[in-house]
């Protein structure tokens, strides 16, 4: 079983940088890809970031160019940098992991409790 822990979200000013950290604990043979997603209200959930075990990455038409997804695989921990936010960036952002809890199980998807990102005009 993965838990999955968010934090970095705040009130920003648009044009202004935030960064969002996800740490993932508990029992797992392994984590593979891991990602960034986000909800505003009134629309579904949509993927912001995502970035393999080795490092590729892939970014969301919205976001290329102002968002750097990375990851530390020792800490188990990735990051969101966001920069140059703009108020339709204002969403709940969701860390998920997928992760195989044993090396003979398919892997699953985790996900965060969601952190707030609020970017004032």
């Amino acid at each position: 079983q993965v838990q999955l822990v968010e934090s970095g979200g705040g009130l920003v000013q648009a044009g202004g940088p935030l960064r969002l950290s996800c740490a993932a604990s508990g029992r797992f043979f392994s984590i593979n890809a891991m990602g960034w997603y986000r909800q505003a209200p009134g629309n579904q959930r949509e993927l912001v970031a995502s970035i393999k075990g080795g490092g590729g990455t892939n970014y969301a038409d919205s976001v290329k160019g102002r968002f750097t997804i990375s990851r530390d695989n020792a800490k188990n921990t990735v990051y969101l940098q966001m920069d140059s936010l703009k108020p339709e960036d204002t969403a709940v952002y969701y860390c998920n992991a997928n992760s195989k809890r044993l090396s003979t199980v398919p892997a699953m998807d985790y996900w965060g409790k969601g952190t707030l990102v609020t970017v004032s005009s």
